[in-house]
């Protein structure tokens, strides 16, 4: 692949910054929406999908978590069908092998209940099952009194979807310069550390450096990303023991769903994922990539929000904690199986790290999808969990706020245009 040299300048009329799933599925739309304009991406990594997009557990959500109102809600009821199609299309692995969402004592049932009033509202389909109904179901798995049966949630494997997209993209004629972080820019004027990209617009889908760029556009203030960690356990037993994802009831308050079963795109089984607080963005493990700056800004926040024990942080932190220790995260998992090696489990899998928006006014984390920008650049703040899921549509979003910026910008710039028509006019 060519690419632009140290003090070369390049030209295109969409950049999108960040090759994860929602860079990818927002130049692929740009692309068949505008075929003849030049879309080009641009990634720090050596390839797609390094970070996020390729630790992410590969579920297919069906969309019932959320408030019917949300983003979230909509984008991820046809985010599955979209995917599960161009899944289908493109000879892509997929394993329909639904989700059960189980009780473990009487107080759980009205969450079961709340996410059953969800998934009707969403126009989601969510059957309830009887104890013996869900073992017919999985034979190894324990509810109380009932469990919610989700025929439609499914798993891929993440990496070859991006794969895909990408080899789509380049196909449609979008251009890729990976190893090529952004810096700052200047009017239409894209600096990197392998060059300038001059473009007409800028699409920032940095993920969980999305903030930063934001930030550099006048876009954002209001946020900061807290990132993470979410780890994975592998069962090195057998891949028989779990048919089904088998999931808690979760906290509908906060944006994690809690350990559970998931069963891989090749039936594997594993568990997780966690949502251990990290203390800097790309923080897998040890010191690697650490970077002072990022650590001094998230410590910050994270002793803000310890100690003020908002959205419940505190527990949260300490509880998350505890599953460094294999042998409690194992014991979490337990409680929704009848019967299960604990010794079955083998080595963790690679972590991944979640960026969640916090509102920093509020010290809240922010649940929905959060886009801002105007005539010059787009930024996707907030694309947080189910974003592999609600990719697809949410281009579209995306790349339709887009035009709908430009054509405002267009439609003041021929009014002022006018203005100064009839001003001029006056004058003589």
């Amino acid at each position: 692949m060519n690419e632009f040299p140290k003090s070369g300048v390049g030209r295109t009329n969409y950049l999108v910054i960040g090759a994860g799933i929602v860079g990818l599925t927002i130049a692929r739309e740009l692309k068949r929406r505008y075929p003849e304009s030049a879309v080009c991406v641009i990634e720090k990594e050596g390839q797609v999908a390094l970070h996020s997009s390729g630790r992410n557990s590969g579920v297919l959500h069906a969309g019932f978590y959320y408030p019917a109102d949300s983003l979230k809600a909509r984008f991820t009821r046809e985010g599955n069908r979209a995917m599960t199609r161009y899944c289908e299309s493109n000879g892509l692995k997929i394993n329909k092998c639904g989700k059960l969402i189980v009780a473990t004592c009487e107080e759980e049932l009205s969450g079961l209940e709340e996410l059953k009033r969800r998934g009707d509202r969403n126009g989601v389909e969510l059957i309830w099952l009887t104890e013996e109904e869900a073992r017919e179901i999985d034979p190894n798995v324990r509810t109380f009194r009932k469990a919610l049966y989700s025929p439609n949630t499914a798993s891929v494997d993440p990496v070859e979807v991006c794969r895909q997209l990408k080899w789509d993209n380049s196909r449609s004629g979008v251009e890729f310069r990976f190893n090529t972080r952004y810096v700052r820019h200047e009017d239409n004027r894209v600096f990197t550390d392998r060059g300038v990209i001059q473009c007409d617009y800028v699409v920032n889908a940095a993920g969980l450096y999305a903030d930063k760029i934001a930030h550099r556009f006048g876009f954002g203030k209001s946020y900061t990303i807290i990132p993470f960690k979410g780890i994975y356990l592998k069962y090195a037993k057998n891949k028989t023991d779990v048919s089904t994802h088998i999931y808690p009831v979760p906290n509908l308050n906060n944006p994690f769903l809690g350990v559970h079963f998931t069963k891989t795109v090749d039936s594997g089984i594993k568990i997780g994922p966690t949502a251990i607080p990290a203390l800097w963005r790309e923080n897998y493990s040890g010191l690697s990539r650490f970077n002072a700056g990022e650590f001094a800004q998230i410590l910050y926040y994270e002793a803000k929000l310890f100690l003020t024990n908002s959205f419940r942080f505190r527990t949260l932190a300490i509880e998350e904690l505890k599953k460094y220790r294999k042998s409690n995260f194992v014991g979490l998992s337990l409680k929704m199986v009848r019967q299960l090696d604990a010794g079955g489990f083998g080595s963790f899998l690679k972590p991944g790290i979640r960026a969640q928006l916090l509102n920093k006014q509020t010290l809240e984390l922010v649940q929905d999808f959060v886009l801002e920008g105007d005539h010059r650049s787009m930024h996707v703040l907030n694309a947080v969990s189910p974003a592999f899921t609600c990719s697809l549509p949410f281009a579209e979003y995306v790349v339709e706020a887009i035009a709908a910026k430009r054509r405002e910008a267009s439609q003041q710039a021929v009014s002022g245009r006018r203005v100064d028509s009839l001003k001029r006019g006056v004058g003589t």
